[in-house]
């Protein structure tokens, strides 16, 4: 799978991870994201964020179950939840769905504000799509409503995203 080209050549490559919430997978995405995109030393060549398609956690931290998995295995947890707007994918490079009711609602969202609905399918993905070997249903679910070795879980399929993910971007952008 390849990447979109970057909107901006000169700038920097936007990603934002989005989930239903924005309180355990996506912020969890991102700060993995963050990580690898560091030890590969592309720290300043992409900017990651998150957020989810529903309202009802804006401005609520991260939650505590997540942060705790985060926090245990050396990532940052440092996190306000936040409801994508479909005008941030004129801003975007990659838009990363965590599963495929998120996957939809971003497609319908963003092709109400481009004029080419192509640009919606080359730049909203499903995130665990980057894992090798994710199988024929690359979605992250929600752990949520489980306990916590559903976080853990969640963690393991991130990670395995994250560093298909970087391994792309490094291979697009190059250690700037």
């Amino acid at each position: 799978m390849s990447l979109p080209q970057p909107r901006d050549p000169a700038g920097p490559y936007r990603i934002c991870v989005v989930c239903l919430g924005n309180i355990c997978r996506s912020p969890m995405a991102e700060k993995v994201l963050l990580a690898d995109l560091e030890h590969a030393g592309l720290a300043d060549s992409v900017r990651v964020d998150s957020a989810g398609t529903g309202d009802w956690h804006i401005g609520s931290d991260m939650d505590t179950r997540a942060a705790s998995v985060l926090r245990v295995h050396g990532y940052t947890t440092d996190h306000v939840a936040r409801r994508f707007d479909a005008v941030w994918f004129a801003e975007r490079d990659l838009i990363l769905a965590m599963d495929t009711d998120n996957f939809a609602d971003l497609r319908r969202l963003v092709e109400a504000v481009t004029a080419d609905p192509a640009q919606a399918e080359e730049r909203v993905r499903l995130f665990r799509s980057f894992a090798p070997g994710a199988g024929p249903n690359p979605e992250v679910p929600d752990p949520y409503y489980g306990g916590d070795d559903g976080f853990t879980t969640v963690l393991n399929m991130v990670e395995a995203a994250s560093k298909g993910l970087t391994d792309e971007l490094t291979a697009l952008l190059g250690k700037r």
